[in-house]
């Protein structure tokens, strides 16, 4: 199996490269060949990738950038999602796009549902939410699969942050009332494979459409932060200690969701997968960081 996927450095991207193994042959497309925000360039080059499935995992991704950007993020996650999309029923191939928990606003109890009502609070999320929209609407053919709290051995993303800021400070004051998923981009990776496998082959219209995928298990960041510099520590690390703080002692540009969690049981009866616990997928990043 041929899966040509959008991006050349993301962590999803790096993620399926290296899991693609002797399942599927990764085929990454990025600027020159692929400009997300050029629908003829988009079209050029996934025609000549040849492939069996189109995965969607290039996106515009600095989130307090967005406020001041917000048409920069609408060409690459919405107007290039609707691209990548469009291409993908020209060529008659299933489209896996990524997506995110900003396109709920973060206000219920509860891990947000595929049908709960979207009301996201940003740019970033606004365009994310137009890009899922655009694509469902453009190939009927398409699985939206929403993530979050992505993080790996690869590119920029807190547990490298937190591993990287460890090494020189003695404490550090972490977010305790934003609460999700932590979710390995290797695990979204390994996931994304197993859908992908099985949507070329069956047609069922309960394998389409938007689903939840997010590591087992739920955390605040400092929860996130503790676990990390506690297996950073089993490896010879110094401790750190975190301070539990409040986002309002953390201002940013863009407002966070309070609640970013994502029930995945739908994801779970449709196909059967399951993304690991966090805690162990932690573990797993951490050991492969500190050897």
């Amino acid at each position: 199996m041929r899966i040509a996927v959008t991006g050349l450095q993301g962590q999803v991207v790096a993620s399926l490269l290296e899991r693609g193994g002797s399942r599927a042959q990764i085929i990454a497309l990025g600027r020159p060949q692929l400009d997300l925000s050029d629908a003829s360039s988009v079209s050029a080059a996934l025609e000549t990738a040849r492939c069996d499935v189109i995965v969607n995992a290039a996106a515009y991704t600095a989130v307090d950038k967005a406020e001041s950007d917000e048409d920069g993020a609408m060409r690459v996650n919405a107007a290039g999602a609707g691209h990548v999309a469009r291409s993908a029923a020209a060529l008659g191939v299933p489209v896996l796009h990524i997506s995110t928990d900003y396109v709920f606003d973060g206000a219920l109890e509860r891990p947000y549902r595929e049908d709960d009502a979207t009301g996201p609070t940003g740019a970033y999320g606004r365009s994310k939410l137009e890009g899922e929209q655009r694509v469902l609407a453009a190939h009927p053919d398409a699985v939206v699969l929403r993530t979050a709290w992505v993080y790996s051995p690869f590119g920029a993303n807190f547990l490298k942050t937190m591993l990287r800021l460890g090494e020189t400070r003695e404490e550090l004051g972490v977010v305790a009332d934003q609460i999700g998923n932590p979710t390995s981009a290797l695990d979204i990776a390994d996931a994304v494979l197993e859908i992908a496998t099985r949507i070329v082959v069956d047609p069922s219209p309960a394998l389409r459409g938007v689903f939840h995928m997010t590591g087992q298990g739920e955390a605040s960041w400092a929860d996130f932060a503790e676990e990390i510099f506690g297996q950073a520590q089993r490896r010879g690390r110094k401790p750190v200690r975190i301070n539990r703080i409040a986002t309002a002692d953390y201002p940013t540009p863009a407002r966070r969701p309070a609640n970013s969690r994502l029930d995945n049981s739908k994801l779970r009866q449709a196909y059967g997968v399951i993304l690991p616990q966090w805690r162990d997928s932690v573990s797993d990043c951490v050991a492969r960081l500190l050897p």
